[in-house]
């Protein structure tokens, strides 16, 4: 490890490797470096199609057709009665291989972003930690403090820092600037199953989206490679923990309410621990200065019920990136250029996050919306597919608004 880069890039996920790899690629001298060790265990495993892109800039879509990780070509919902919609294939809205995509077990994918980052010129540690940053009377960044895998404490000097450390939060909760959403305060409470019944044919890698009978908690069941599929129920905090409640018996009481997934588990075994993760929707009030900026989970999260995360990471790691290239050839590293992508970007997420409020009102039935508006259903797919920065979606939300109104 030397004791200067052009950038310094903290944690090894999906933002923080797509971000390390521009970076390199462009011949700045750039350190990645990562807390744990790699491979290691992250949930987040379904893919929105549009990563397709962002592989093909990374230069890593062959790799991913050959790692053998689950197909995905589709998603499905259940209703809090157990009705089955009808899948959303995303070939029938467009035929292209871009329309398919993966479920992943993000520590081979994350492992696979980390080794493509050093291939293309990076510097890359695991086992190293972000202890500090420095700035200088003008509040512009100077280096960090990193203690590496022996313990050993150093000072890197860097004129840019991008912070990918995930629901940790490196600079957001240093600098104060990390939001949490009141209207989504939810827990996640996962595990994963060995021989749980699957879609049929190509419906077969779909991510399910299940409903507990009175609507208060839902399930995700997003089939993996090997035979093992992740199951995870989300709800509020509040409504899912109250009394103290244990996560597994939670986990149990709230299966026995969900008659979309009991018949899928009946004959399943469970695979290791019970985890959570709480409180995972949030935003933050600034997302760069003057020699940093904030990519992924450590710009902010909105929920995992889309699987928008990946993508927005994926996303969030190339644009900041050029940012950052562009930055060093004009000279200019100021909070304006290295945020420069942040209000397009924030723009196209608004119509993830709205479709999880509306998931959220009890008044909302995708089917029924469907049913009520056959004409959204290629926008809607689009918003599954991750297509959120080609045009509006207002007339849809304005359409769903209504169809909720009409329901109370």
């Amino acid at each position: 490890m030397k004791s200067s880069y052009d950038c310094v890039v903290i944690g090894g996920g999906p933002a923080g490797g797509s971000a390390a790899s521009i970076v390199a690629q462009a011949g700045l001298e750039t350190l990645l470096i990562e807390r744990d060790p790699m491979p290691r265990f992250h949930v987040g495993e379904s893919l929105m199609p549009e990563t397709y892109w962002a592989f093909e800039r990374l230069g890593i879509n062959e790799r991913m057709r050959q790692a053998g990780f689950q197909s995905k070509k589709s998603v499905q919902f259940v209703t809090h009665r157990g009705t089955e919609s009808e899948p959303f294939f995303f070939r029938n809205h467009d035929d292209r291989p871009c329309s398919s995509t993966w479920q992943v077990e993000r520590s081979e994918f994350d492992k696979m972003l980390f080794d493509r980052a050093e291939e293309l010129g990076a510097d890359c540690y695991d086992r190293t930690r972000w202890v500090d940053v420095r700035f200088d009377a003008d509040d512009r960044v100077t280096g960090v403090v990193v203690r590496d895998g022996d313990g050993i404490q150093r000072e890197i000097d860097c004129r840019v820092v991008i912070d990918g450390t995930g629901q940790q939060s490196f600079l957001a909760n240093k600098l104060g600037l990390k939001q949490f959403d009141a209207e989504l305060r939810k827990v996640a409470i996962w595990t994963y199953y060995r021989g749980a019944v699957r879609g049929e044919g190509d419906n077969e890698g779909a991510t399910i989206i299940l409903n507990t009978e009175n609507k208060d908690a839902w399930f995700w069941f997003i089939p993996l490679s090997r035979g093992i599929t992740s199951i995870g129920c989300v709800g509020d905090t509040d409504d899912l923990l109250k009394g103290g409640g244990k996560p597994e018996q939670v986990f149990f009481e709230q299966l026995d309410l969900c008659p979309g997934l009991r018949p899928r588990l009946e004959h399943a075994k469970r695979l290791g621990e019970i985890r959570t993760a709480k409180e995972f929707s949030y935003s933050t009030s600034q997302n760069a200065g003057n020699g940093w900026v904030l990519v992924g989970d450590a710009f902010g999260f909105i929920d995992p019920v889309y699987s928008s995360g990946v993508y927005f990471a994926l996303e969030m790691g190339i644009r900041a990136a050029d940012a950052v290239v562009a930055g060093f050839q004009s000279n200019d590293l100021s909070a304006r250029q290295l945020g420069s992508w942040t209000d397009e970007f924030l723009e196209g997420a608004q119509w993830v996050r709205k479709l999880v409020h509306a998931f959220y009102s009890k008044e909302f039935s995708i089917g029924r919306f469907m049913k009520e508006h056959p004409e959204h259903r290629g926008r809607v797919t689009d918003l599954l597919i991750g297509r959120i920065f080609d045009e509006s979606a207002e007339q849809l939300f304005k359409d769903m608004e209504m169809s909720m109104k009409k329901a109370m």
